[in-house]
C-alpha cells in the first residue's frame, strides 16, 4: 500500500494494510460474532486475494470485502459457502462516512493484486492447534497430528459405541466434510483415504464423524477445527473439502433420525413446530 501500516477500523474488526498482506484483527466485544472472536487475527497475503468490492450496507454502512482465491484459505474451503453473511471473515462493515477512505484502500488493493484463479496451496494459515469441541454424540480433539473422537453415552449411536472411541492420524485422511450446525443434520465427517466407499451415509452411524445437534458443535468451535484438520491433511498430500450433500437414505436411517428427533423433542430442545416440520421432512424422503 502507499502508506505502510495504515489501519481502517470498522465494526467488529480493523484492517491493517501492509506491503504484501492485509492483517485483520477482530474485536472481542460482546456484540462481535463468536467466530471472529475465536479467530483473533488473520494475515491475508495479497497472493490469496482474487478481488475487492465496496458495496452499500444496511443502515448507513458500506461493506469492504476481499474475495479470497479458491483453495487459498482452509477456513473458507471447509465452510464451503455455508457461512452466514454476518460471519464472513472477509467483510469489513464501515460507517457510510468512511466510504471515500474505503474506496481509496479498495483501489490501492486492486492495483496490487497479481494472482487469480484457484490457489495450488493454502496461503492463509489455519487456526492454531490444539483444538477441541463438544458435539452431540462425542468430544472431538485435534493435536495437529491426530483427530480423536470420544463418545458420550447420552448421544452416541449404538454403532459408534460398538466401534469404540476413535483416533485418526491425518496421514490416513483425504479431507473433511463440515455441515453447519445451524442446519438440520449438521456434522463434521473425516474422509478416510482407504475407506471412502465404506463410510456410512448417515453421520450418526459413522465412527469417523460427529454430529452437532442444537447447541453442540457451534460454528466458532467446529469450523476452525475443520480448517485446522484440512490444512494438516493437505500438508500430508492431496486433500478434498467436500460440500455436504444430501445423504443416501433407507428406511432404517429415517427411523433412527426420527427416534433421535423425538428424544430432542422430549428433552425440550426442539419445539412442537420444529419436531413436526423435521419429522415431515424425513418422512418425505422415504
Amino acid at each position: 500500500m502507499s502508506r505502510m501500516g495504515d489501519v481502517l477500523a470498522g465494526f467488529h474488526a480493523a484492517w491493517e494494510f501492509e506491503s504484501d498482506s492485509v492483517l485483520i484483527r477482530y474485536e472481542r466485544g460482546i456484540r462481535t460474532p463468536k467466530l471472529f472472536q475465536a479467530l483473533g487475527e488473520r494475515r491475508i497475503p495479497l497472493d490469496a486475494i482474487a478481488g475487492v468490492t465496496l458495496t452499500p450496507g444496511r443502515r448507513g454502512t458500506v461493506v469492504l470485502r476481499v474475495e479470497p482465491r479458491p483453495g487459498a484459505d482452509p477456513l473458507m474451503e471447509a465452510a464451503a459457502g455455508q457461512l452466514k453473511e454476518g460471519c464472513d471473515p472477509y467483510r469489513l462493515v464501515l460507517p457510510a462516512d468512511k466510504e471515500t477512505l474505503a474506496e481509496y484502500y479498495a483501489d490501492e488493493l486492486r492495483a496490487r493484486l497479481t494472482r487469480s484463479g484457484a490457489a495450488e496451496e493454502f496461503l492463509v494459515t489455519a487456526p492454531e492447534v490444539p483444538l477441541q469441541f463438544k458435539a452431540y454424540d462425542g468430544k472431538a480433539s485435534f493435536d495437529g497430528k491426530t483427530v480423536h473422537f470420544r463418545w458420550f453415552w447420552t448421544g452416541a449411536s449404538s454403532a459408534k459405541w460398538k466401534a469404540g472411541d476413535q483416533s485418526f492420524p491425518v496421514a490416513e485422511l483425504s479431507g473433511v466434510e463440515w455441515r453447519s450446525p445451524e442446519v438440520f443434520e449438521g456434522h463434521l465427517r473425516l474422509l478416510r483415504r482407504d475407506f471412502a466407499d465404506e463410510q456410512p451415509a448417515q453421520a450418526d452411524q459413522d465412527p469417523a464423524a460427529v454430529v452437532f445437534g442444537l447447541g453442540y458443535g457451534p460454528v466458532h468451535e467446529s469450523l476452525p477445527f475443520a480448517a485446522a484438520v484440512l490444512e494438516a491433511v493437505r500438508n500430508c498430500g492431496p486433500v478434498a473439502a467436500v460440500p455436504a450433500s444430501a445423504p443416501r437414505r433407507d428406511p432404517a436411517d429415517i427411523a433412527e433420525r426420527i427416534r433421535h428427533l423425538g428424544e430432542l423433542h422430549q428433552a425440550g430442545l426442539v419445539t412442537d413446530e420444529e419436531f413436526s416440520l423435521k419429522k415431515a421432512e424425513l418422512l418425505a424422503e422415504l
